[in-house]
């Protein structure tokens, strides 16, 4: 069917934003419409898309994990039926096909995790033998390693669904606390459920948590530009250098890997980048955790650089073999 409509109506069509269909994916795709409607002065509709990750009831770690939650949103792209799609960066494989550029991304929310615990209990106040519910490997490793470390007797159970399933468990009384992203939490209005916020010294954060990647087509030059504006650099250098070492690990987003870049400021002025990492058995014996710090990169290639070295630096400390799950 032929388009007869003027250039100018084209160009002034809504803009299709693919997205998951979960509240939580739709409330992180509404925050980048209304983002995209303020620099391009055009109309955002979102176009609901389901993805294996989302009908699957298989623990990520036994369906791959890697690119689960991704893959319809990339072929929905591909095929035009969409302009541009939001994902949790978390969730993007690290290789980057060359038909799609990650146009944007946004300031990082709170990258670290939360816990939602009964009778408002933080976690070490939980009682011994709690039963801590997630469904992240990383997180497990590291609940574990922290629970032994401070003489805590913890279970860990693996659990799948959205936010208001998982928090379930606890309502319940099935759990005794659950974990969640505290960036997912905020984004869904429901910050006041969390009972106490994990600091990155006890539990790493999955790479590029708190963060969302805007994809569009390559040949799509003139809206990659309009949507280049809600690019935050240093959340994308800290992204690309965590991103960097999970690939350099060979690892996929869910094997128990955890890294966080923050800049470090001297009064106003941002002027080191400190990258960490962490890689450890589920049961928490065994963790591989290092840190670097260096200038802020000034470039993808540098930033890359500095995830791929302290991968390098981890892989060399044994770290390999604490990974369940390698990418081929």
């Amino acid at each position: 069917m032929t388009d007869n409509s003027s250039p100018e109506a084209r160009s002034a069509a809504p803009l299709r934003l693919g997205t998951r269909r979960s509240k939580l994916a739709m409330a992180q795709s509404g925050l980048v419409a209304e983002a995209v409607r303020e620099v391009t002065g055009r109309a955002v509709e979102l176009v609901e898309i389901t993805t294996y990750g989302d009908t699957s009831r298989e623990h990520l770690a036994q369906i791959g994990g890697t690119g689960v939650f991704v893959a319809a949103l990339r072929e929905a792209l591909a095929r035009g039926e969409v302009d541009f799609a939001v994902h949790s960066l978390k969730d993007l494989p690290t290789s980057q096909p060359d038909e799609l550029v990650l146009a944007a991304v946004p300031q990082r929310e709170d990258p670290r995790d939360a816990l939602v615990a009964r009778d408002g209990l933080t976690f070490e106040q939980l009682p011994d033998g709690a039963r801590i519910g997630t469904g992240s490997p990383r997180r497990m490793a590291q609940l574990n390693a922290y629970a032994r470390s401070h003489g805590l007797r913890i279970e860990t159970v693996p659990i799948r669904g959205n936010v208001d399933t998982r928090i379930g468990f606890v309502r319940d009384g099935e759990l005794d606390a659950v974990v969640l992203a505290a960036a997912g939490l905020s984004r869904l209005g429901r910050t006041g459920e969390v009972t106490d916020f994990l600091p990155v010294d006890t539990v790493l954060p999955a790479p590029g948590q708190g963060a969302l990647a805007i994809e569009c087509a390559a040949s799509s030059a003139d809206l990659a530009a309009a949507l280049a504006e809600l690019d935050d650099p240093y959340t994308r250098v800290a992204v690309t250098a965590e991103r960097a070492l999970l690939a350099a690990l060979e690892a996929g987003c869910s094997a128990p890997v955890g890294a966080l870049a923050d800049v470090l400021v001297d009064g106003h002025v941002v002027n080191e980048l400190r990258l960490r990492g962490v890689v450890g058995s589920t049961d928490g014996s065994s963790l591989v955790q290092l840190s670097t710090t260096g200038p802020v990169p000034t470039s993808h290639d540098d930033a890359a650089a500095l995830g791929r070295e302290l991968a390098s630096e981890m892989l060399a400390k044994g770290a390999a073999g604490l990974m369940g799950e390698r990418a081929l």
